[in-house]
């Protein structure tokens, strides 16, 4: 038998390996430059590195939990409104105002929220009425459970059966069940109907449903009240309570990971030492003004729709997937714009469900000034089978922009004062004063103070899909 000698690595070569996987002994970084003595950090290097490890976890921590701390923080809110268990429904009568702080509500349509306790009821009953599109989330924001029309009842109405971590017991008939891994669980209501239609809900524990007692309904409207979540230090602290009341296993291994990683552990107090807490301090605002970032300014070739109009459910994927990897931008950029996750918001249907567009740009490339005034050519025949609408923003809360003229800063088709043209086309005004006879098309800003418009087509048509029919750009005007 004889032996063969591989050649191996030339010396030259063996060297270039040596050198790959090594360190400097001085390597510069943005947190000050780290040294090492043949590899090994010197004692001032390490606690850099700690400080630097800590501070990108806590950056991490915040883009990848806005959906918990998001329902956290509305849930706190609905709470100030008086919405304190499911037994009551907080509605907006007839719609939603500026008065409240609601990450991009619309003013044309009435809404119901409240949120179960399973903890506390155990299996909950929800009865939802005809006509409806209700969507329950669960509290790290994952979709549970469309009611209604895009539901299993398919807007007939019926009853909905949520079920807690770990039930064993029976599970009767009658009704359409779902497994939650959380607790709390967000409800949204929406019905055809209106407030009388909606007013048919019925939320009870199964435990009642013989004799269940009736449902509150308290009008939001015009309540002022906060539930968008914070972008401060405090931000780590709504997180860490919904870690601390919901099982552990109710989040991926990998964000309870970052989460523990800057003591945010299920069972153990949130208490940063001084050191931590400053560094967190830090990370909010830089967190932040990232998800601002992606969110205004998403790079993803898909969240460009065209011109200066963006998607926010880049891959049209209620779960943010594309090719098996999780989007994160894309996650962040909806979660920290928007609320309400449900594949039939995610992926709109010809003539169902409603389609989005949003810009923060003119049709030069500026940010969109409240102190300037704009025209927004809308072509004949907008695709929209029930109607269409622009609401106004304010870019630091996202939600309503607050000014004096009224609290729906918005333009619909279907309220009945919108002007046309002779052509069947609409001219749209937005700025500090309205142009003369134009009062009716124009929507007022703040000098001082961006905006951002969303777009919704109620039941869009096949021109917005292809293309056929096109969002101009916002025109400074004056």
């Amino acid at each position: 038998m004889s032996e063969h000698t591989r050649p191996g690595l030339t010396a030259a070569q063996m060297a270039e390996a040596v050198a790959s996987v090594s360190t400097p002994d001085t390597v510069p970084s943005p947190f000050g430059d780290l040294h090492f003595f043949d590899g090994v950090p010197v004692p001032e290097t390490v606690e850099t590195a700690y400080n630097a490890l800590d501070l990108i976890r806590a950056i991490d921590v915040f883009l990848n939990a806005v959906p918990g701390a998001s329902l956290v923080a509305f849930r706190a809110g609905l709470r100030v409104a008086g919405v304190t268990s499911a037994r009551q429904i907080g509605i907006t009568e007839p719609r939603a105002t500026s008065k409240a702080l609601f990450l991009t509500p619309n003013t044309e349509t009435t809404y119901g929220v409240t949120m179960l306790d399973l903890k506390a009821w155990g299996p909950t009953v929800i009865e939802a009425p005809p006509q409806s599109l209700c969507v329950v989330d669960d509290f790290w924001f994952r979709y549970v459970a469309d009611m209604g029309i895009a539901g299993p009842d398919h807007g007939a109405g019926g009853k909905y059966l949520f079920l807690p971590p770990g039930y064993e017991g029976e599970v009767p008939d009658g009704y359409f069940v779902y497994r939650t891994p959380t607790y709390t669980n967000f409800v949204v209501l929406r019905a055809l109907g209106g407030v009388p239609a909606m007013k048919q809900t019925r939320i009870y524990p199964l435990a009642d449903a013989a004799n269940p007692a009736e449902n509150e309904f308290i009008n939001l409207a015009e309540t002022p009240f906060n539930t968008v979540h914070a972008n401060d230090f405090s931000f780590y602290e709504e997180v860490a309570q919904l870690v601390q009341e919901e099982p552990a296993d109710a989040l991926d291994a990998e964000r309870a990971g970052q989460l523990a990683a800057i003591g945010i552990v299920s069972g153990q107090p949130f208490a940063p030492d001084a050191r931590l807490r400053a560094i967190l301090e830090l990370a909010a605002p830089i967190a932040a003004g990232l998800a601002r970032t992606v969110g205004y300014a998403p790079r993803d070739p898909e969240a460009v729709l065209y011109g200066s109009w963006r998607n926010a459910f880049v891959g049209g994927n209620y779960e943010f997937l594309r090719d098996g990897a999780r989007l994160l931008d894309a996650r962040t950029q909806f979660h920290y714009l928007a609320t309400v996750i449900t594949p039939a918001m995610a992926h709109a249907q010809v003539g169902a469900g409603s389609a989005y567009a949003y810009t923060v740009h003119d049709s030069e490339g500026q940010l969109l000034d409240g102190a300037r005034s704009y025209r927004l050519h809308v072509d004949a025949n907008p695709p929209a089978k029930n109607f269409w609408a622009i609401d106004v923003y304010d870019t630091q809360t996202r939600s309503l922009l607050v000014i004096p003229s009224t609290p729906y800063p918005a333009l619909a088709s279907n309220d009945g004062k919108l002007q046309a043209n002779d052509d069947g086309s609409f001219d749209l005004y937005f700025g500090p004063a309205a142009p003369v006879g134009k009062e009716s098309n124009w929507v007022e800003t703040l000098p001082g103070k961006s905006w951002f418009p969303v777009l919704r087509l109620y039941g869009p048509l096949e021109p917005w899909f292809d293309q056929t029919w096109r969002l101009n750009e916002f025109e400074p005007i004056g």
